[in-house]
């Protein structure tokens, strides 16, 4: 027969752990050598592991049975006391540890009374604003769904003259354990879901649920600098919990109208500026939107198309932003349409004059015949 390990060393705690120590160390090693968590070659490896961990809590767990093993090692502790591995004093040590593990992955708390309490489900709102509002905030309005009280039954979800009575398969606690193997899980009752109580005749107005659904009106800061995609939580306007659990939160999502003129890139703005070819060659001011009004903008003679010009702190200040990014005007040369022949006459004549000058009007057309030649000629 094998030689049984250390309890302590199982555990992978010290002599002198303390309970809560030695609570943690349990649930962390079920949850690695759980059953369902192992598969395949290393199934029985883990099983076995399994049950040494679990033994190994239940001796550790119980103060006088730790004062025994403490003093006598494993001669002291004897295996008919605990009614072996699947006595019911083993399975109390471990629903108990483990009830909390299946507790901490799925939401649930333990209530007075053993009765299981869950966090209510978030809510989602998606809230359209336009650029302008991203940037300068706004106060807003919103309608969500709410839950008060029934009237007719006072919460009780029973129907008036009657009352919810005692589960008769969790007897009131809410929980009732699975037994699969060497090991027993507890789970939400499937016939109270929970709540202790079945109702034989449910209230008419709120169908048992003892709540009925409004609509209320939630004041919403929208915080100057937001950007499309940012999420907005409200605490505690989500569903409400179940059992007296907490209720969940409402999380609004912002979303971006188009603009007509300005596209956003983080806290920085982009804008098309169309300017005549006669402006574009000759020079002049013009004038560009911002959001917060106009400004002016010197164009150089022989400005292309595509240019660029930048004008510092006209973007948007971002939430966590110290300033406002910059605005960035795109050149875009207009070329003129419905000409009168007499106009044409014009630009013929001006392009004849620019053919006289040479390559000095057009060095990028110059340039790109350049390269044409030496790719496709030499």
């Amino acid at each position: 027969m094998a030689t049984k390990r250390d309890y302590y060393e199982v555990l992978g705690v010290p002599k002198n752990a303390s309970e809560d120590e030695i609570k943690k160390a349990y649930r962390k090693l079920a949850m690695k050598y759980h059953p369902d968590r192992n598969q395949g070659d290393a199934a029985k490896a883990a099983e076995e592991k399994f049950k040494e961990a679990k033994e190994a809590y239940e001796m550790l767990s119980d103060s006088s049975k730790r004062a025994a093993y403490d003093q006598y090692g494993h001669a002291g502790v004897d295996p008919n006391m605990r009614g072996g591995m699947g006595g019911a004093e083993g399975f109390g040590g471990f629903a108990e540890a483990f009830g909390d593990i299946f507790g901490d992955m799925f939401g649930g708390q333990r209530a007075r009374g053993g009765r299981q309490v869950y966090r209510g489900s978030d809510l989602s709102y998606a809230m359209e604003i336009t650029l302008e509002e991203a940037a300068a905030g706004k106060d807003a309005q919103i309608r969500i769904p709410s839950w008060d009280s029934c009237e007719t039954c006072h919460g009780s979800g029973a129907k008036p003259g009657t009352s919810p009575k005692t589960c008769g398969t969790c007897q009131g606690s809410g929980v009732v354990q699975m037994r699969q193997g060497f090991f027993s899980v507890q789970q939400t009752c499937p016939h109270c879901r929970g709540t202790g109580k079945i109702i034989a005749e449910p209230c008419a107005t709120c169908h048992g649920q003892g709540k009925v659904k409004h609509q209320k009106t939630l004041e919403v800061k929208i915080p100057a600098g937001i950007d499309d995609g940012m999420r907005i939580r409200s605490t505690g306007n989500g569903e409400p919990g179940t059992n007296g659990g907490p209720p969940g939160d409402l999380y609004i999502e912002i979303r971006t109208k188009k603009h007509d003129i300005f596209e956003r890139d983080g806290d920085d703005l982009h804008c098309q500026v169309p300017v005549s070819f006669v402006t574009a060659a000759l020079g002049g001011e013009i004038e560009v939107p911002t959001l917060s009004g106009k400004a002016a903008i010197d164009i150089p003679e022989g400005t292309q198309a595509g240019k660029q010009f930048r004008l510092r702190g006209k973007g948007i200040k971002g939430l966590r932003a110290s300033y406002p990014g910059d605005l960035y005007c795109h050149i875009v040369v207009e070329t003129p349409v419905k000409l009168t022949e007499y106009q044409r006459k014009l630009l013929r004549e001006l392009d004849e004059s620019l053919k006289k000058g040479g390559a000095k009007h057009s060095p990028s057309t110059e340039s790109w015949t350049e390269r044409i030649k030496r790719s496709f000629f030499s």
